[in-house]
């Protein structure tokens, strides 16, 4: 068996390709950056022991402005994660267009005013990404390795569109093509790190599980026995933590082939209590759009 990933892409005027399909790691952990600034800088080495060095090239500066992400800059980014507060980190293989890899990492401060004004919502938040081209085998170790590194509350690895990110228009139309294609995730770390809190944000190929959802469902042995569908597989990491797989290979499905991931469904339905929803950090913006995508395993 092979990925099933859509081939679509979306061009700008100017010829650059803004968005496709691609892969994606995201781990959401409900502590103050303080708390875990080893622990990503050693997801960093990780990420790029599995990718290459020469899979993050460029890194914006202060003003915003693209750098080249040399040696001796990389070592500054690891002393901003370990030395800064709330840091925010964007490592990628190209700033003139669409990355294949990138590195984001977004920390916060839980005793900070902004936090203490949005109980609850807050997190740190990391994705890492990799192209539509990487094996499953490859993808899923590294998922994993990075699991068993991270102290998550909930994460998730899967099919994923690429897209610059910012782009209100373009968002909107990922939404819509996420309902043709239910099993791509819609990047946007940056602000779930203000809406995830330790929820869960959706259902994909790999769900991560942690503390307190997973013991909400009844722990590592009782969800596996709530999960019926064939393929699916649930391995415990650790005493308080887990990993749902929905089917042996990713599959972004397609509606309108009749591929509406059952899997995913029957997990939905069972996390339903304790799935996040973007909305919170999206005020004055239209979400119809964002609230579909967000059901689009429930209604």
């Amino acid at each position: 068996m092979s990925m099933r990933l859509p081939s679509v892409e979306v061009v700008a005027g100017h010829g650059s390709v803004i968005m496709k399909a691609g892969l994606s790691i995201c781990f959401y952990m409900r502590r103050s950056h303080r708390e875990l600034a080893p622990l990503i800088s050693q997801a960093l080495t990780t990420y790029l022991r599995a990718v290459g060095r020469q899979a993050l090239t460029w890194y914006p500066d202060l003003e915003g402005e693209w750098r080249a992400l040399d040696d001796s800059a990389l070592e500054s980014t690891h002393r901003e994660l370990l030395t800064h507060p709330v840091p925010f980190i964007q490592l990628r293989d190209s700033y003139g267009s669409l990355v294949d890899y990138q590195f984001l990492y977004r920390g916060v401060d839980l005793d900070s005013p902004e936090s203490r004004r949005a109980p609850g919502l807050h997190t740190c938040a990391v994705s890492f990404w990799l192209p539509a081209s990487q094996s499953s085998g490859s993808f899923r170790e590294l998922a994993l390795s990075l699991a068993k590194l991270l102290p998550f509350n909930s994460g998730h690895a899967g099919p994923s569109f690429h897209a610059w990110l910012g782009m209100e228009d373009l968002m909107q139309h990922m939404f819509q093509l996420g309902l043709r294609y239910p099993g791509m995730d819609v990047p946007d770390e940056h602000n779930n790190a203000y809406s995830v809190g330790d929820k869960v944000q959706g259902v994909h190929w790999m769900n991560f599980l942690g503390p307190p959802v997973l013991e909400a469902v009844g722990g590592t042995s009782v969800l596996a026995a709530r999960l019926q569908t064939p393929g699916t597989s649930v391995e415990a990491l650790g005493v308080d933590r887990a990993v749902v797989t929905l089917g042996i290979e990713p599959d972004a499905g397609d509606t309108a082939e009749g591929r509406v991931l059952p899997a995913h469904r029957e997990l939905a339905r069972i996390l339903e209590p304790w799935l996040a929803t973007r909305e919170v950090s999206r005020r004055y913006r239209d979400n119809e759009a964002l609230r579909k995508w967000e059901r689009r395993f429930l209604d």
